[in-house]
Order: structure tokens, then sequence, then C-alpha cells
């Protein structure tokens, strides 16, 4: 009997059909992933018929003659009107429970149902932000721009750029930041804060010269060529003179020793008994004996070559050579 009363009054209010009906201001209510949110209803009439809660026109809960129904098993445990009154509170909850939901109230005060509406965000508590940069200007200044981002995006996230360790504190709202800086200049610490309505996170110090070590040494590295490159070719230019005057003098050198070598094979050799030496001719005696004895009848003759002989050209004439002079022993 008592499920049959129950059928009948919930019956009876799904069929009050209104033909018009007056609502309260759109109610905005923000939950976190996994967490729970109430939806508050203050309805200051005493006497309630019933109370009808709807999502996305599908009914959630019912209350009528203080019975609570709810609809749909999964949302059995999640549904509650805490400490017996007209609010809802919805727990575990998912990013699909975003949406609009509506309470519509029935009471005999009321000459139409009254109709309060919500609006429901679910937001993921932030990580940390990374940033990324883009292409860098290596023109001697690095210029670049810095994108803060949440991994996978996220919703309703609003980004803003803190400097640190400056005298006045500089904010720059936006996710994107450009930056110039030259090498020498001093170094800036920047930081990347993120929100949504329901946390905050913000990056790690971010030093502009660790970023722009890349450039500073691609501007030092540019510098250095601008010197070496002259320098390089001067020393390349000296080198080949170098080899180029070493080449010419051995050649003139080698000309000068063929010339000598040439000269000296073709000069004759007039007198080439000069190169000779004096020999002396010695008469082999049979024995020492016989020397006293044939020593009186030895006729012994004595030939002297001169230390210098004239050339031909510089002896007279002779007219007439006389023949060879023998010499025979005398016994």
């Amino acid at each position: 009997m008592a499920g049959l009363s129950t059928f009948i009054i919930f019956t009876s209010v799904f069929c009050q059909l209104p033909v018009t009906a007056t609502s309260g201001t759109l109610k905005e209510v923000i939950g976190a992933l996994g967490g729970s949110v109430t939806f508050p209803l203050n309805f200051t009439e005493k006497h309630v018929e019933s109370i009808i809660w709807n999502f996305r026109s599908i009914s959630l809960a019912v209350i009528a003659k203080d019975k609570v129904l709810v609809f749909q098993n999964h949302n059995r445990k999640r549904i509650v009107f805490p400490d017996g009154s007209y609010s809802m509170e919805l727990s575990q909850l998912k990013k699909n429970d975003s949406g609009v939901y509506r309470a519509e109230i029935n009471s005999p005060s009321l000459q139409y149902p009254f109709i309060q509406e919500y609006v429901l965000y679910v937001y993921e508590h932030l990580s940390r932000p990374k940033v990324t940069m883009d292409e860098q200007d290596k023109n001697g200044t690095c210029i670049t721009n810095l994108t803060c981002s949440m991994e996978g995006g996220g919703d309703n996230v609003t980004y803003s750029w803190k400097a640190l360790g400056q005298e006045v504190s500089e904010i720059h709202d936006g996710a994107v930041l450009p930056i110039s800086w030259r090498l020498g200049e001093k170094d800036k610490t920047l930081i990347c804060m993120a929100r949504n309505p329901i946390s905050h996170s913000s990056s790690t110090p971010i030093f502009v010269q660790n970023l722009c070590e890349d450039a500073a040494k691609d501007l030092n590295s540019s510098r250095v060529i601008i010197y070496i490159i002259p320098l390089l070719i001067m020393l390349s230019f000296l080198v080949f003179v170098i080899l180029l005057t070493m080449r010419t003098e051995k050649r003139k050198g080698s000309k000068d020793d063929m010339k000598r070598v040439d000269s000296h094979q073709e000069k004759p050799n007039l007198c080439p008994h000069l190169e000779e030496n004096t020999e002396y001719d010695t008469i082999p005696y049979v024995n020492g004996t016989r020397l006293e004895e044939d020593s009186a009848n030895t006729l012994y003759s004595i030939v002297q070559i001169p230390k210098s002989v004239k050339s031909p050209s510089s002896l007279p004439a002779m007219p007439h050579m006389p023949k060879p002079l023998s010499f025979d022993n005398i016994i």
C-alpha cells in the first residue's frame, strides 16, 4: 500500500503540467573533478507539495510529502538532501556532469510552479604548466616568444606572467610572452601562472639567459669567424708565396749545377800526363853478388821530368823530332 500511495503521489506531481511558471536568477555552481557540489534551494514558503529535480530534461529526484525518490541506480549513492533540506548535493563529480540543472517547486500558495535553474561547471585541478619557446632570432639579440600551456588543454584556464627580482613588479596577462634579450644584459627570471575557477599553479622559474644561451654562443661564434677567416686567408697567401719562392730558388740552383757539369764535361784534358805520378823504373838483378862485378861495366842514365810543362800551343815548333834514344848495356 505504501508503494502504491507513493506511486500515486509522484504520478499526480508529474501530471500537474503548469501553463506558466516563475523563475529565479540563474545560479552558477562550480565543482572539482571527483568532488561534490550543493545546489542551494532557499524557499520561504512553509507548505511545499513537491520538488522535482531535473538534469537535461531527465528527472533525477522527487521530494513529496517528506519522502525522497532518486531515479537511476548510479545516482542513488551520489544524490543526497542533507539535514532534510530541499537543497540537493551531488558527489563524485565527473566531466559530463557539467550542464543545466532545474528545481521545480509546487506549493498551494503559488498559482504557478516556481522554477530555479543552475549551471554546473566541473573543472580539473591544474597541474604544473609547461613553457615552450619559438624559434630565436640570433642576430645579436635573442628575440622569441614564450608560450605557457597546460597538458591536455584545460577548461577556462587563464595565464599570466610575472617577472621576479625586479624593482617594479611586472605582470603580463596572456599565455604568450614576447621577450628580447641581448648578450651582456641583466638576467631575468620569469614565472608563468595558470588559473581556473577551482585551482591555480605556477611553472618553475625560467631564466632568460639560459633560454638565450644558444643565441649568445652563436653570436660569439660569428664574431670569431669574422676575425678568423681573414687571418686564415692571409696565412694561406703567405704560405703560398713562401712555397713559390722556395720552388723558384730550387729551380735556379738546379740550372746552375747543370751548367757547371756541362762545362766540366766539355773542357778537353790537354795534358793527361800531368795527372800521372812520376814513375821510377828499376832494373832487377839476378843476385846481389854480381852488383860489384857489373858495376864497372854498367851505364846509368837519369831522366828528369820537369815540374811544369807548358801547353803545346806555347811550345816552339820543332822541325824534326829525333828518334827515341835507346840504351844498351855495355859489357
